[in-house]
């Protein structure tokens, strides 16, 4: 029985009703469960829902009676036979699943062992070679539906041990047939259906393909469309294994590579999730590509908890260490040393940082004119990693800045006078930095 494709506040979800189920509320709560799940399927709101906030009406806590037992209250009775009987009334009497100690206790067992099939689920995820390959592509599958394979999404499994009330997600798999290696990505508005799907051979032949169409520099736009129709393909049949990691790890890069921060955007979420049901893959270096683009989007809280978090491995990876690096520059204002470190960025990063460098290279621009009278051009160029003077130049006439007391010489003899260009550097940050606006999700 899996269950990887839930979303993980959907899983504590359940898991919480499950608990609170008793024999009283089980069928009502059961049935309520199962509608909830399947409207949220249908409008297609499985990762959109606050689940934490549903309640379901079965589970609402019920009024408990009230019973005139004057005895109760006084010490000098609680003894006595009568109040006995009213305790015994009362017990008898009572909805509240906490006064049932027989029925608590199936309700953990229950609850035990929903958790035990997570971990088991997440083990087989951990698992690598052929054996996790070919699990995964019989029983890795996103449910379909509540319709197409059965009458209900919670009957009975062929596992003696399989427990009622938990989904069985395997009963409504699809398993592709087509044999197309390209199509194009359509965004899916009614049940897919196993001939428009391609099974996990195929797929792996349209991710060589790729490869190959990419370095034969094929338009960004077709590639993109072709991952995606990849991606959606390994979704519907809920594979999640090392090669699923791959094809978000490449589709990523390539993102990075062709400016598409949107598509880049979400292959790093789905890989931030991946690699935390313990698949791997390039885990290091996707780090470093999430903490510069946490820099890149000022996220200082989030930035502070997810470094936080890091092990000792991924802070000893080079890329990591690079990332981290920029992350302290950045505190401490040190541009001299960040555009340093822009200039050796390892695999990808660099692509993140272009899109921050421009607004650190106009911070950089405020304080210097605030601290000399005049710059080089020159030394702007070198200190701010620029690739040449009239590079710089530029900057400085996009910011409102080129403000020389020689403009009429070369580029690589211009100095610029600081005292005109602070206010007008100010006000052009103010316009184009004050907001950071990025596209997706990371």
């Amino acid at each position: 029985m899996s269950a990887d494709s839930w979303p993980p506040q959907l899983k504590d979800w359940v898991a919480k009703c499950l608990g609170q189920m008793t024999d009283t509320n089980r069928t009502e709560a059961q049935a309520e469960l199962r509608q909830v799940i399947a409207d949220a399927f249908a409008a297609q709101t499985l990762w959109t829902t606050d689940w934490a906030g549903v309640q379901l009406k079965a589970l609402m806590p019920q009024p408990v009676p009230q019973f005139n037992t004057p005895n109760l209250k006084r010490k000098s009775h609680e003894n006595s036979p009568a109040s006995k009987k009213v305790k015994k009334v009362f017990k008898n009497n009572t909805s509240s699943p906490a006064l049932d100690p027989n029925d608590r206790a199936a309700l953990d067992k229950r609850a035990q062992r929903f958790q035990r099939e997570h971990e088991i689920e997440r083990e087989k995820s951990r698992v690598g070679g052929q054996a996790s390959i070919k699990a995964n592509y019989q029983t890795s599958h996103l449910f379909n539906g509540f319709n197409s394979r059965s009458a209900s999404p919670f009957g009975q499994s062929d596992d003696p041990e399989a427990d009622p009330n938990v989904m069985d997600w395997d009963r409504h798999t699809i398993v592709g047939t087509s044999r197309e290696i390209f199509k194009d990505y359509l965004r899916l508005t009614t049940e897919p259906k196993p001939d428009q799907i391609r099974p996990y051979p195929i797929l792996q032949q349209t991710l060589l393909e790729l490869k190959n169409r990419f370095r034969e520099k094929t338009p960004y736009n077709w590639i993109c469309s072709q991952f995606k129709s990849l991606r959606q393909d390994l979704t519907v049949q809920r594979i999640k294994n090392e090669f699923t990691v791959q094809v978000y790890e490449i589709h990523g890069r390539i993102a990075l590579e062709s400016g598409d921060m949107v598509e880049y955007n979400q292959c790093q979420a789905t890989l931030k999730t991946l690699y935390e049901l313990g698949i791997p893959g390039r885990v290091e270096e996707f780090t470093a590509y999430r903490i510069l683009m946490l820099l890149h989007g000022r996220n200082r809280t989030e930035l502070n908890i997810y470094v936080g978090q890091l092990t000792p491995k991924q802070k000893a990876d080079p890329a990591v260490q690079h990332a981290l690096n920029v992350h302290r520059a950045l505190a401490m204002g040190n541009y001299h040393a960040l555009f340093g470190l822009y200039t050796s960025v390892p695999n990808m990063g660099a692509y993140i940082m272009d899109h921050f460098v421009p607004r650190e290279r106009a911070k950089a621009l405020m304080t210097m004119t605030k601290a000399y009278k005049t710059i080089p051009l020159s030394f702007i160029h070198q200190e701010l990693a620029f690739e040449s003077p009239q590079e710089a130049r530029i900057f400085l006439a996009e910011h409102s800045a080129a403000c020389f007391t020689n403009a009429s010489s070369p580029d690589g003899q211009k100095t610029l006078d600081c005292k005109p260009a602070g206010p007008q550097l100010a006000q052009a940050f103010e316009a184009k930095y004050r907001k950071v606006l990025i596209k997706g999700a990371i």
